[in-house]
């Protein structure tokens, strides 16, 4: 069932959204070669804390961390350790939410790990530009599948590939609401869109193909060619005219 928020729980979940919007620009500070996930992943639990919020990742249907930290070819759900020190020229996706009186903010940004490669930069950037080509499509009247569409047809025109067997999803109260949001699809189908509807809109975007498989973890997702991917999301709200972005205060659209 699709809810639809009122003016009052709108406010409170921009005010999640702008607190995640903080966290994730110091997040992002902190990647550097030598550091590990788990330090990036303690440092996201304390400020997230620090602001009377509440990490929504930790525990969540037993995931153990605050964020999901994926690097390289895993596409998301990477368990923070220890163990896994980040490389130079790597690429590290960091996906993160929070609960702030009550409601959900969620989040997804891809990081270079110092200097990486021109083609893992142009992947950042257009899963980043496909990211808007979607949302700019999230209007009330519209349908889910414009936003899968738009997303689509703007990765695989240049050569990527689009995962399929994740998706975005609602967002509100819980983290995960319907309606599912897919990156790829038809124009004019799913789900009709209203005012009040807020969705987390999230390409994932490999160098390969769109086949993951999950590690034995139970949680980590690759891409199944070893593909580097990229990941980016944002909380939006569908208004009278153009979204939202929640996690993106600030934001104009041109």
């Amino acid at each position: 069932m699709i809810s639809i928020k009122s003016p009052a729980q709108l406010e409170k979940m921009r005010r999640a959204g702008s607190l995640l919007y903080e966290v994730m620009q110091k997040l992002q500070e902190v990647v550097r070669p030598g550091e590990s996930t788990a330090a990036i992943d303690a440092y996201a639990e304390e400020l997230i804390r620090r602001n009377d919020a509440t990490p929504s990742f930790l525990n969540y249907r037993g995931f153990p961390a605050s964020i999901c930290a994926s690097v390289d070819d895993e596409v998301v759900h990477g368990i923070p350790s220890e163990d896994v020190i980040l490389k130079e020229g790597s690429i590290l996706s960091i996906d993160c939410g929070l609960i702030l009186d009550g409601w959900q903010a969620d989040s997804a940004i891809t990081v270079p790990v110092g200097e990486i490669p021109e083609s893992l930069k142009r992947l950042i950037e257009v899963t980043r530009s496909s990211f808007f080509e979607g949302a700019r499509m999230a209007v009330a009247g519209n349908r889910v599948g414009d936003i899968g569409h738009a997303v689509q047809s703007l990765t695989e025109g240049r050569g990527y590939g689009v995962i399929r067997d994740l998706t975005g999803h609602g967002i509100g109260r819980s983290m995960h609401e319907d309606p599912a949001v897919p990156n790829f699809g038809e124009p004019g189908t799913g789900a009709r869109l209203r005012p009040g509807m807020t969705l987390a809109i999230e390409p994932m975007i490999s160098l390969g193909g769109w086949h993951v498989k999950q590690l034995d973890d139970g949680w980590t997702i690759k891409t199944l060619d070893g593909s580097p991917c990229a990941h980016y999301e944002h909380t939006i709200a569908v208004t009278g005219g153009l979204p939202e972005i929640f996690t993106l205060p600030g934001f104009a659209w041109e």
